[in-house]
């Protein structure tokens, strides 16, 4: 739903936005990394349905690639993402019941989906500010990187608007119930160090090194056991819902198909030599 870009005034621009996906989201592979990069930086990286529709079909790509091994999610300009761009919503008097649901569903937790369901480690490398459904897309990642000026904003309630994007799903599992309510009934602005602080990012670093710090993290997830990395997050990211029982069973069929890849072998024969495994991600 609608968000703003900044702690009281919303300064995005919001004349209709040009150039096709492709423009509008920046891709690129590099050493097995997938970059992929809002740029309307114009509208504070406000997303489009069409910019939705592009980061959903990259996060697919990279799961379906062997030649991917890990993601990188960031933006251009002063922000991270300002939320989901509405125009061409229905207003008010032009919805029927059943339509907010429906478009909340397709779009804003489709989009979270796919990162939490993405085969590949994702790293969001937060730039700037990242508001309402730009900061549950940032949580949702395997790793959080934010630059230090970056902000985080729960802005909903600033709009008299319930939280969507999966954010009272994501919050409470990463910092607590209490905190997330804060965060959530107030709509304050969180820094990045203070965000740092209570869980919600991994690490903080100086403006100009964010780049490349998610490019040293990137690059050694990418070096990394790609099939043993998806399998510990599809792990992590079940714990929460399932009961021990269940986690159990869970780890035991993780362990029992990974053992069957060409890195898990190499990684046993390389510690039974003493020497570096090398990892092909498969």
């Amino acid at each position: 739903m609608p968000s703003s870009p900044e702690d009281t005034n919303d300064h995005t621009d919001h004349s209709d936005p040009s150039g096709s996906p492709e423009s509008l989201i920046l891709h690129a592979t590099d050493n097995g990394v997938s970059w992929i990069t809002l740029n309307r930086p114009e509208a504070m990286n406000a997303v489009t349905w069409d910019q939705r529709e592009r980061i959903i079909a990259l996060l697919a790509e990279a799961s379906a690639d062997p030649g991917v091994r890990a993601v990188v999610l960031t933006a251009t300009g002063r922000g991270f993402c300002a939320g989901a761009d509405l125009r061409g919503a229905p207003t008010t008097g032009d919805r029927v019941p059943g339509d907010v649901a429906r478009t909340i569903r397709l779009g804003a937790q489709r989009l979270i989906a796919a990162v939490l369901d993405c085969e590949k480690p994702v790293i969001a490398a937060v730039n700037g500010t990242a508001a309402g459904i730009g900061s549950h897309l940032a949580f949702a990642c395997d790793l959080v990187l934010a630059a230090e000026s970056a902000k985080f904003i729960e802005v909903f309630v600033r709009r008299g608007l319930v939280p969507d994007g999966g954010g009272a799903y994501l919050l409470p599992r990463l910092i607590g119930p209490q905190r997330a309510k804060e965060l959530m009934f107030f709509g304050d602005s969180l820094p990045a160090t203070e965000a740092e602080r209570l869980g919600l990012v991994n690490r903080t670093v100086p403006d100009e090194e964010l780049t490349a710090t998610a490019r040293a993290w990137a690059q050694r997830l990418a070096d990394g056991p790609t099939r043993a990395i998806a399998l510990t997050k599809q792990l992590v990211n079940a714990s929460l819902d399932a009961d021990r029982a269940t986690a159990f069973a869970a780890e035991a069929m993780a362990q029992e198909i990974n053992m069957t890849t060409q890195d898990a072998n190499e990684g046993v024969a390389s510690f039974v030599e003493r020497r570096v495994p090398k990892y092909r991600g498969v």
